[in-house]
């Protein structure tokens, strides 16, 4: 599944990352000044090893595996989202 689709319709995903399955509503994806492929989401449920479920979460896409979509969509940005993310330097695509 391309992150950018999910993206671009608005579809909740779910995937394993760092021990555990994450649901995501991806808000950007873009690459790091460093070259890393990165996801931008709003995390809603799932594992964290932080132990904050929620939230915004900053991912490596080659950490991300089994993605899939849930089925569900978000209906619009969250409230508190920055188009402009500094962690990247080169949007892919962004909602």
């Amino acid at each position: 599944m391309e992150i950018c689709e999910a993206i671009r319709t608005r579809s909740v995903v779910q995937f394993y990352y760092d021990g555990g399955l994450r649901i995501v509503e991806p808000h950007c994806h873009g690459v790091s000044k460093n070259g890393n492929e990165l996801l931008r989401g709003y995390q809603t449920g799932g594992y964290s090893q932080s132990g904050e479920s929620i939230g915004w979460k900053l991912f490596s896409v080659n950490k991300i595996s089994r993605m899939q979509q849930t089925g569900e969509i978000f209906p619009s940005n969250r409230t508190d989202y920055n188009p402009n993310d500094k962690a990247m330097i080169s949007i892919c695509c962004s909602v």
